[in-house]
């Protein structure tokens, strides 16, 4: 089983947190639709509960999102911000917004977690070609043990880079849609 992490940017705390029941992540309009109790038959027995149904809801808004590629908003970013802002790791994991969850459902399988800012700024700010070159020791830490590919790594954050640019630009903010 794997988990997915998908980075999208959202106006607000509370308009991030509204994902958290979507079917595919903040960059999907379907959601899963509440839950209904189930009626009693004309003996008075309970039906039998159906299946959480999956609704498509096209006034939804498409929130801008960057697959996540199994890694993680919390230790492995927490690293990432470590190599680019210089804050040491125990700094970044003490910001109140890293990995804070706004929403979960089924005891933590599902979240919306927050990103923090120092690391939202390094991203919209760095170039490609730093972008490429801190890959290199990121993809040899611990929490990739040691055999990450630096050439996948740098693809994923030129494009965390462009979501956290498109961000700033609107006035949003940086979150990850966990799902497990």
């Amino acid at each position: 089983m794997g988990v997915l992490f998908d980075y999208f940017s959202a106006a607000s705390d509370e308009e991030a947190a509204s994902v958290i029941d979507r079917v595919g992540g903040p960059g999907s309009q379907a959601m899963i639709a509440p839950s209904v109790e189930p009626r009693r038959g004309i003996f008075g027995r309970k039906r039998q509960p159906t299946a959480p149904a999956t609704v498509a809801y096209p006034d939804a808004a498409v929130f801008d999102t960057v697959s996540g590629n199994g890694i993680d908003p919390v230790v492995q970013l927490g690293t990432l911000e470590e190599l680019l802002t210089g804050r040491s790791f125990d700094d970044v994991m003490d910001d109140p917004r890293s990995g804070h969850a706004l929403a979960d459902r089924d005891g933590g399988e599902r979240l919306v977690l927050t990103l923090t800012e120092p690391l939202s700024t390094a991203l919209a700010t760095a170039s490609d070609s730093a972008l490429e070159q801190v890959a290199i020791p990121w993809s040899e830490t611990e929490e990739f043990w040691n055999a990450a590919d630096p050439a996948l790594l740098a693809g994923f954050l030129k494009d965390l880079a462009g979501l956290a640019r498109r961000s700033k630009a609107s006035g949003e903010r940086l979150y990850c849609w966990v799902c497990v």
